[in-house]
């Protein structure tokens, strides 16, 4: 990406409206950020808005303290820290209980609830629906939980299931008074994200939706992370191609990511897509700084 061209004018060709949409999509999204990546916090916090969600994702093999410490330097950067929690990697309730108890002191309202990818649990819960019905995360008082929205679907899951398990999963945290939110798994193709988000509308239009997304980073790396993601159509679509091939197919630039979303918003249907959710495989810091980018040029101003 050209670092000195101007970001909305170099990649957008929808006038000021679809502009203005894009800035709204990054300014009220989140950014995904690993642990590894705790050093360069204190850089990206100093050109992200305040209060910015940011999802500390949870690393097989990791112990839990490493997110709970980018947790606390999050929110002493005046970002809101958002951890992930994957059920099949829990060793105990007594370990949801502790991490639970700990991310709320870290300074966590939110919480990003996933089933995890082991293929065997390493405790009593085998999805993020088992975590739920614990009532744990009522007990420590989180407003609202996230769950885990797939375009191209899941790569172990069938369709049906996965629709039975979201239903009963946003109705089981509608009683206990939890909040509910949908971020979804990023995407080659964009008319896959816009037929997930017409469909969550039409199902759960009041649910907001935070549409997943690469920052800028390499084809090489995207496709890399992919293959650990589960973009599962569009990578076997991709597999076989050598990387300069696939960069010819692959809508990989996270601004064409977001023209699309942006005219799918202004499209005339429904929508209840509110930010963009970016995961940031290029360093937390550089996708800040593209954020930074894109809600600047449409304010003329810099954060």
């Amino acid at each position: 990406m050209n670092t000195t061209e101007p970001v909305l004018s170099a990649y957008t060709s929808g006038g000021a409206k679809i502009d203005t949409r894009i800035s709204e999509l990054v300014a009220s999204g989140s950014v995904e950020m690993s642990p590894r990546d705790a050093a360069q916090i204190t850089e990206a916090a100093r050109v992200l808005p305040a209060n910015t969600r940011v999802y500390v994702n949870a690393l097989p093999g990791r112990l839990h303290y490493a997110t709970l410490r980018a947790m606390e330097a999050l929110r002493d950067e005046g970002l809101d820290p958002v951890p992930h929690i994957a059920a099949r990697r829990l060793e105990s309730r007594a370990a949801l209980e502790e991490f639970v108890q700990g991310a709320v002191h870290a300074g966590a309202h939110r919480v990003l609830l996933i089933g995890g990818d082991q293929p065997a649990p390493a405790g009593p819960y085998a999805s993020s629906m088992q975590v739920l019905r614990e009532g744990t995360l009522a007990k420590y008082q989180i407003r609202e939980v996230g769950f885990a929205g797939y375009p191209e679907g899941h790569p172990r899951i069938e369709q049906p299931v996965l629709d039975e398990a979201l239903s009963e999963k946003i109705a089981l945290a509608s009683e206990q008074g939890i909040d509910v939110s949908i971020v979804t798994q990023f995407s080659f193709v964009p008319v896959r994200i816009a037929e997930y988000c017409a469909l969550m509308a039409r199902t759960y239009p009041q649910l907001p939706l935070y549409v997943g997304m690469a920052g800028p980073t390499s084809t090489a790396s995207l496709l890399r992370y992919a293959q650990h993601c589960g973009v599962s159509a569009s990578l076997r679509a991709l597999s076989g191609m050598g990387v300069a091939a696939a960069k010819l197919v692959t809508h990989s630039d996270p601004m064409e990511q977001l023209a699309s979303l942006a005219h799918h918003c202004e499209g005339g249907g429904t929508s209840n897509a509110v930010g963009a959710h970016f995961f940031s495989f290029g360093g937390f810091a550089n996708t800040a700084r593209f954020i930074n980018r894109i809600i600047a040029e449409a304010s003329g101003s810099v954060l």
